[in-house]
């Protein structure tokens, strides 16, 4: 029997505070977990890394999670989960338009962030945005 490799995700958060309580938790419930404080270097780490789940805030510092999910999806199927605090009904229809599985609000809750995530690594989810 093979051992089950963790999924592995890339974080885009520029909050340093959130990203390491987000790589905490996601590590102790069994994800490798990849961080990139913007959109530059979430471009330069999926060129670097085999990853299963995009996590990424909408609004970055040099751009948001919309582009950086449209410019990822042109070069593979990528299976993605926005988060913001940003959460009109514009912008979570924004969210399913470019790609994204799920939209999920800020301050973010464990459950549902961890439900959502187990959509994304599961072959053929379906979207819940």
């Amino acid at each position: 029997m093979t051992p089950k490799t963790a999924p592995r995700i890339i974080v885009v958060e520029d909050s340093a505070d959130t990203a390491e309580g987000l790589r905490r938790f996601l590590t102790r419930i069994g994800y490798k977990v990849y961080i990139a404080p913007d959109v530059a270097s979430a471009r330069a780490l999926a060129k670097a890394v085999e990853f299963d789940v995009l996590l990424s805030d909408i609004r970055l510092p040099d751009g948001t999670g919309w582009d950086l999910m449209r410019e990822l999806s042109r070069d593979q199927a990528v299976r993605g989960i926005a988060i913001s605090g940003y959460n009109s009904d514009d912008e979570v229809a924004r969210s399913k338009r470019v790609g994204f599985l799920d939209h999920i609000a800020k301050p973010l809750v464990a459950e549902e962030l961890a439900a959502a995530l187990e959509n994304a690594v599961t072959p053929n989810a379906a979207s819940r945005v």
